[in-house]
């Protein structure tokens, strides 16, 4: 990956998705649960990165006791249906983990979904490879009406009332 040693901003088209997932350990010794339940996610992200039609956009991971995958999704629509496709990796997954799991106490799994409108989020990455919403978007120069984060955020706003009047910026 390529530092981009710049100030620079994620710029998105439209609302967007912000998907939080992630499982703890909570019994390391039960190793068989928590490594099946680990290796069960990397096929998932090479069937959404091969796939660009299921909405993913990309995402960013970090492992510890509790690991996290940050992932952007073009509209929730997107992120349910890959869900509930029965022809795609997701529920194979999700039955394995109740029958090899359940509410055991194992292995702890988690997400959160946040839907974003334009004009409510504001980013900025000095010295960074393409990260983040940078990576799942678009990167532009944070100057001029992009140099600070308030300035980031009204002009978000300025795009997502242009696209809701559906004029064109």
């Amino acid at each position: 990956m390529t530092t981009i040693a710049k100030r620079m901003t994620a710029r998105m088209d439209g609302d967007f998705v912000v998907f939080l997932i992630g499982m703890r350990v909570n019994k390391w010794w039960q190793l068989r649960k928590w490594l099946r339940v680990a290796l069960a996610m990397p096929p998932m992200l090479r069937e959404l990165a091969k796939n660009p039609e299921l909405g993913y956009l990309g995402g960013d991971a970090w492992f510890g006791r509790t690991t996290m995958l940050v992932s952007y999704w073009r509209s929730s629509e997107h992120l349910m249906r890959y869900a509930k496709s029965r022809d795609a990796k997701h529920l194979p997954a999700w039955s394995m983990f109740n029958k090899l799991v359940g509410t055991s106490g194992d292995v702890g799994i988690w997400h959160e979904t946040y839907r974003v409108h334009p004009g409510d989020y504001e980013s900025v990455y000095v010295n960074m490879p393409a990260f983040g919403l940078g990576y799942a978007g678009q990167l532009v120069e944070a100057s001029g009406a992009r140099e600070r984060a308030e300035d980031r955020l009204r002009a978000g706003a300025r795009a997502g009332a242009a696209l809701a009047s559906g004029s064109a910026q």
